[in-house]
């Protein structure tokens, strides 16, 4: 990208979200951090000393604040609405990040209220931002490997044994695989298969008392343009689907076959939803963590597990290190250069909305139609019954 202006950001919410997208957001040349919000003193206080940015004890604060241009919302799911709300009030551009909100009502709200203010809204990061799915949806929509006609989306992760706070074991408060994770499954194979979603099919899984939330489904998603899509994820902690892929991690970490077992290992060693809160807390910005203890060496492009789609002439395999294509006589990789910022993916896209006025593919409008997707998955597994949709958006076009 273009060196512009850097966009001057404002973050709501100093936790883990942020924390895994700070390396990237400290080294993107058009991107200055100079305000937070967030209830911890201690995290108020690192981020004064790793950026020199001004801090505030509530949202609205930060919202006022003339330094701030945008603000990259990775609070709680549920205050969502309320904080774009108000980041709209006082002419802010956001990147808020997935789920986008808990309900239809307030996704719809979210986007009505950026709308009025001319402002632009992106949500995000999901995994669709990633470029091996944006090489991937290039490819397909070229034309040269026919019609898109099937894909699958497959995910085999130790996500519900990480540390976790009450709520994000509580469905209705925004926990559980589908609100975390379907977000990002649900994206990529959207934006493989054109976005606009018809009709869902599904079950989840929640067995685990212990955990009671969903922590697996599969799903079967019909497109508009007769393609289907096939998606299946668990967060239960037992294989590890990272072993198709050469053991690169979700994250772009090189992993080893030691990490198995390691969350539920540790996990073990809690002894309260309290104990298990702290240890949570230990994973975020703030005392023991700040900018100092993050790094881009070694990291290469993010992924979400297996992914496969299938077109008339040839399935295109995207992973860490290219697109595979398996055509009808030869298979080839079309490689990807190592990433130079690793995730910069949605950060390049925000800029380019505000900077450039380019209409990003994560709006407000795809947010809405991937929940959409997200809710319909939980509606089918409780009716038994197939869930058709109305709120879904295509992929938009980009400049290139």
């Amino acid at each position: 990208m273009t060196a512009v202006e850097p966009l001057r950001v404002g973050i709501a919410g100093l936790g883990r979200g942020f924390m895994l997208l700070l390396p990237t957001l400290a080294a993107h040349p058009n991107i200055r951090l100079v305000a937070a919000t967030d209830p911890r003193d201690d995290a108020r206080a690192r981020f004064e000393a790793d950026f020199q940015g001004r801090t505030y004890t509530s949202f609205e604060a930060l919202c006022k604040s003339p330094e701030v241009e945008a603000i990259y919302i990775a609070s709680p799911h549920a205050l969502h609405r309320e904080q774009v709300e108000c980041a709209a009030r006082w002419g802010k551009h956001v990147l808020v990040e997935k789920p986008m909100a808990l309900s239809l009502t307030d996704c719809q709200a979210m986007i009505d209220a950026m709308h009025d203010a001319k402002r632009w809204l992106l949500v995000g990061h999901s995994h669709s931002f990633d470029t091996p799915y944006l090489r991937t949806a290039e490819l397909i929509r070229s034309g040269e490997f026919g019609a898109v006609r099937m894909i699958q989306a497959m995910n085999f992760t130790d996500f519900l044994y990480r540390p976790r706070r009450p709520e994000e074991l509580d469905t209705t408060q925004g926990g559980g695989v589908v609100y975390s994770q379907a977000a990002h499954q649900v994206d990529i194979v959207r934006l493989l298969g054109g976005g606009e979603v018809t009709r869902v099919m599904a079950q989840t899984g929640r067995w685990d008392p212990q955990r009671p939330t969903e922590g697996a489904y599969s799903a079967l998603l019909t497109f508009s343009n007769g393609a289907f899509a096939s998606l299946t994820y668990s967060g239960y902690a037992h294989y590890d689907s990272d072993a198709l892929l050469d053991w690169h991690g979700e994250l772009g970490q090189q992993r080893t076959t030691g990490d198995y077992g390691k969350a539920r290992k540790a996990l073990a060693m809690i002894e309260s939803p309290e104990a298990e809160a702290v240890l949570k807390n230990q994973r975020a910005y703030g005392n023991t963590l700040g900018l100092s203890d993050t790094s881009l060496q070694g990291i290469g492009h993010n992924h979400f597990g297996f992914v496969l789609a299938c077109c008339d002439s040839a399935d295109l395999k995207p992973g860490p290190k290219g697109v595979e294509v398996y055509g009808h006589t030869a298979h080839r990789t079309l490689p990807l250069a190592q990433p130079d910022i690793p995730r910069r993916e949605v950060l390049d896209e925000w800029v380019a909305a505000v900077r450039d006025n380019q209409a990003p593919i994560h709006s407000g409008a795809w947010g809405l139609a991937t929940m959409e997707v997200c809710f319909a998955l939980l509606e089918s597994a409780r009716t038994g019954q197939a869930v058709d949709l109305f709120h879904q958006c295509p992929v938009a076009p980009q400049k290139g």
